[in-house]
């Protein structure tokens, strides 16, 4: 039978390319249309080409593979289709295809045939060098970014993604970012869940363009020496009857039992991931954005509501798995094949977890039990900071330890340090609206976390908007609030947030051994009474730098903290710079470190700490 290997592997759950399998696929006889649905009665593919009239282009099974297919002269690129599929009941539902490569935009929801790419990829370097990055000692700083709400035309319309290659690179570029990652742009028919409710887990979103516009957009940020990221969605699918809910009848890609396949808090359903092939659909997806339109990895979304059944669940709400525990043993499996497939088939290319639980082994290989991740977030890092930046300088000494405790299991897994979206909306507020104080605390504040969060072991992530301090939680209705780049004190944000994010890159003392403890010494940890942190990042050959905190408005003069040798030590930044709207406080230029002990270290330094603001120092 031909394509026997292909559904023989589609049936096993091991097909990482069933797109080339089914779905529309147009060619010089026609378009041939297939379709994955086991327990229908007839299957007919509707459309532009025949009137929407079901049971003129009948589909065939394809054995007991569970696909049914034809092949129709009459359909054309660009034509919209839907399937008809008779239900055993006598029912009939038109659904869409849930492989589809490209689906009309919202409100519409039927799949278009897309023809072939036309698009010539000029990223060969940059794919070449990817597959021998380091990229575990290499700076990695990621701007996240919403596609529809980073800038829009006048009369309120999205950029386009060529559009957005014009302004978005050599902006991500000007301020030292290393990669961008984009909110889900898979298809989804409602803007306020900003892609994170899927239904075309192969198709771009409409709402920028086509699908080679996407890939002109990836190629150019490949050849400007940018990365780009994915926000992907294996952990759950929205209801939509016309989508994949309930497919041919049947709980086809969910469960049947609402205890195991509808997340009542998102009002969503859980992918079976005992299924064999809603595996090969997962792996399929991760597979052709990944080699279709060259993404550099994948961020996988709510990775903690797949490992465990009793996820926001009260007793008597799940079920356990075949042990009695809590643990979803199917969807393990699926994350450890998803992780292998990638680094497999994908060299360089990235997978990060967004995991909220202390689930261990996240980010080690799956040979040895791990789940396989390149990296997790680092949520608690996340949670610490934030609840200590907004409370008021005056009560931080009692909360020193929301600092610092993360250094206890800093290294336990490679660790991002995120400032994602999802801590700026929803009542959140904005990232600058959370700090505590009169105005110009609340800059002080903000330049402080940037600069904590840059020089704090772990990889980068700063969602759009909290590089130049806006005040407004942020919207997918409306661009960000660009406006305020004309006043002086966001423009020290700014201008902060890129010389921070050129430090971490040029700096192999900020970068090289972000996951490894012997890239970090305390210098001092404990004066909670001045709320106050030093520490030492060092790179592999020994270089390091110094950093110094002050978490209050106070300033402190002729701070002693001890160094690991004597001799002149260069200030290379202040984040109470004049040039970010600081006070302009500091130590000036050079300092000497002579050979008077500190504590346990051999020499020390005394420096000015500017107030709620971080130094950097060098030795020369």
């Amino acid at each position: 039978m031909q394509h026997s290997k292909a559904l023989y592997l589609f049936n096993e759950g091991r097909n990482f390319q069933a797109y080339r399998l089914l779905g529309a696929h147009p060619g010089p006889e026609g378009t041939t249309f297939r379709v994955w649905a086991p327990n229908a009665a007839a299957v007919s593919v509707v459309g532009e080409f025949n009137d929407w009239r079901p049971g003129v282009h009948g589909l065939r099974p394809l054995g007991d593979s569970g696909i049914w297919e034809t092949l129709v002269p009459e359909a054309a690129a660009h034509q919209l289709y839907r399937f008809a599929i008779g239900t055993r009941d006598g029912g009939m539902l038109i659904k869409s295809d849930p492989y589809a490569r490209g689906i009309e935009l919202r409100p519409g929801s039927a799949a278009y045939v897309v023809p072939p790419s036309t698009h010539v990829w000029g990223d060969g370097e940059w794919l070449a060098r990817r597959a021998t990055w380091d990229w575990l000692h290499a700076p990695v700083n990621i701007y996240e970014v919403h596609a529809g709400s980073w800038l829009r035309h006048a009369d309120g319309r999205p950029y386009l993604w060529r559009e957005l290659a014009e302004r978005l690179i050599p902006y991500a570029l000007e301020m030292g970012y290393t990669h961008l990652e984009l909110l889900p742009v898979t298809e989804h028919p409602l803007d306020e869940s900003w892609g994170y409710q899927t239904t075309g887990y192969f198709a771009p979103s409409a709402r920028y363009g086509s699908p080679d516009d996407l890939r002109y957009f990836i190629d150019a940020c490949h050849q400007a020496g940018l990365g780009v990221l994915l926000d992907w969605v294996p952990g759950h699918f929205p209801q939509d009857d016309w989508a994949l809910a309930r497919y041919d009848g049947t709980a086809l890609y969910e469960h049947d039992d609402p205890r195991l396949g509808v997340h009542v808090e998102w009002g969503t359903h859980i992918f079976n991931y005992g299924r064999h092939e809603v595996r090969s659909f997962l792996l399929s997806s991760a597979h052709w954005w990944l080699s279709e339109f060259h993404f550099d990895g994948l961020r996988v979304d709510a990775v903690a509501s797949m490992l465990y059944l009793d996820y926001s669940r009260q007793d008597g709400e799940w079920l356990p798995n075949q042990y009695g525990e809590r643990e979803n043993l199917d969807a393990i499996a699926f994350l450890q094949a998803l992780n292998a497939m990638v680094h497999g088939e994908f060299p360089g290319a990235l997978t990060i977890a967004e995991e909220s639980t202390a689930w261990p082994q996240v980010s080690r290989p799956t040979w040895v039990g791990g789940l396989g991740f390149s990296m997790k977030w680092n949520m608690g890092w996340m949670n610490d900071s934030l609840r200590y930046f907004s409370r008021d300088a005056v009560h931080r000494h009692w909360h020193h330890d929301e600092l610092t405790f993360g250094q206890m299991y800093a290294y336990s897994e490679n660790f991002v340090l995120p400032l994602s979206h999802d801590e700026v909306v929803h009542g959140k507020r904005a990232l600058l609206d959370k700090m505590p104080g009169d105005d110009w605390q609340r800059l002080a504040n903000l330049r402080l976390l940037l600069a904590w969060q840059a020089l704090t072991p772990g990889k980068k992530l700063l969602f759009m908007g909290g590089e130049f301090g806006q005040w407004r939680e942020w919207s997918e209705a409306r661009e960000l609030d660009w406006y305020l780049l004309a006043e002086p004190a966001h423009q020290g944000v700014q201008c902060l947030a890129a010389d921070l994010n050129r430090l971490y890159r040029d700096l192999p003392a900020l970068h090289e051994q972000d996951f490894s403890a012997a890239g970090f010494t305390w210098i001092d940890c404990h004066d909670s009474e001045q709320s106050v942190l030093c520490w030492l990042r060092w790179a592999r050959d020994g270089r390091f730098v110094i950093a110094a905190l002050n978490f209050t408005p106070v300033p402190r003069y002729g701070y002693r903290i001890g160094v690991p040798q004597a001799g002149r030590y260069r200030e290379i930044l202040n984040s109470d710079s004049a040039w970010y709207g600081g006070s302009n406080l500091g130590s000036g230029g050079l300092l000497e470190a002579a050979g008077e002990g500190w504590r346990e270290w051999p020499a020390s330094l005394a420096v000015t700490l500017p107030p709620l603001a971080a130094v950097v120092l060098q030795v020369e």
